[in-house]
């Protein structure tokens, strides 16, 4: 019997690209060059499994595609929101996706840019490299605290509670919290985070907001001019969920108006695209989509996509099923 042909959109690691090829009939993308929205359409038509990335828009059109030979969509990533579940849904297919795996990095990142953003460290580095710096004085490059500080977490998923768990712990850092699900009995007590009503109870309140929601129409511009003008004068905004969760046009103007002190950005609306005006503020550091770009977590990632396909093929239920 022919094995299930799976073809994968990206680059992905070595080890699990070796992975796949030991069980499916895999067709790469060794070029790593983004497929168009027709080879995705294409790609639909020949493959019985199609494995996309979080930067591949798998929209109502491209899930069109006729004939359609494929039956799942493997993802690689924990986001979902590139590809129109309702439309997957109507063709028949099942979209899985990629949790758990990348929960500490992602967190580990969103302290990296908190860190980053309070103490002014990618501006320090350009300053260092650039031949600016003149010697230790006491007033230069002064930045903000971190420890003891009030860090509001909109969202309290996986990351976010990992990120808590390290700010607290770590840092002694309060954490509040606004999550219209709420979290699992005793999660919120052992990091001692204190849920509120509202986001905007979260905003008005925290010195650091870090941003733990999904993308997608509910969360598009959450933090708009309007919230981001109830955030202290002196507060940060991080950013590991999704680009389209923040008005990047607000934020330019909140940032460029003293709103808020800075940023910390690892997502962007319509990437790989970024504002001239974020490249160009010293208060914002800046970084491309490294949420989970560790070796360990990229691989476990991939390996989970492959333990999805693995079950489904075998006519059991995928493990992270979302559709």
């Amino acid at each position: 019997m022919a094995s299930p042909k799976v073809i994968v959109t990206r680059k992905w690691p070595a080890q699990v690209e070796e992975a796949l090829q030991r069980e499916f009939d895999v067709e790469l993308n060794r070029t790593d060059t983004p497929l168009t929205p027709a080879e995705m359409k294409g790609a639909l038509g020949r493959c019985d499994a199609f494995c996309p990335t979080v930067s591949d828009s798998v929209n109502a059109e491209t899930l069109s595609a006729e004939p359609l030979r494929a039956k799942i969509i493997g993802s690689y990533g924990v986001g979902f929101n590139h590809i129109d579940l309702d439309a997957a849904r109507a063709r028949g297919l099942v979209v899985t996706n990629t949790p758990d795996v990348l929960t500490d990095c992602t967190a580990d990142l969103a302290m990296t840019l908190m860190l980053m953003a309070a103490r002014r460290a990618g501006e320090g580095e350009r300053h260092l490299r650039n031949g600016q710096w003149t010697g230790w004085r006491p007033t230069h490059m002064m930045g903000t605290k971190v420890t003891g500080k009030v860090l509001g977490l909109v969202g309290f998923g996986r990351i976010a509670r990992a990120m808590a768990d390290k700010a607290h712990h770590g840092f002694g850092m309060k954490i509040i919290f606004h999550d219209p699900v709420p979290p699992p009995a005793g999660v919120a007590g052992a990091l001692k985070a204190e849920s509120r009503p509202t986001v905007e109870d979260v905003l008005r309140e925290a010195d650091f907001v870090s941003l733990h929601c999904p993308g997608g129409r509910e969360t598009r511009h959450l933090l708009n001019s309007a919230r981001l003008g109830l955030m202290k004068a002196g507060a940060f905004l991080i950013n590991t969920a999704r680009g389209d969760v923040v008005d990047q046009v607000a934020l330019v103007d909140a940032l460029r108006r003293g709103v808020i002190a800075g940023a910390g950005l690892d997502v962007y609306e319509g990437e790989p695209r970024v504002p001239a005006d974020l490249i160009g503020m010293e208060n914002v550091v800046l970084l491309p989509h490294l949420g989970s770009a560790s070796t360990e977590t990229r691989v476990a990632m991939g390996m989970r996509v492959l333990e999805n396909l693995r079950l489904y093929f075998a006519g059991k239920p995928p493990r992270d099923r979302v559709v």
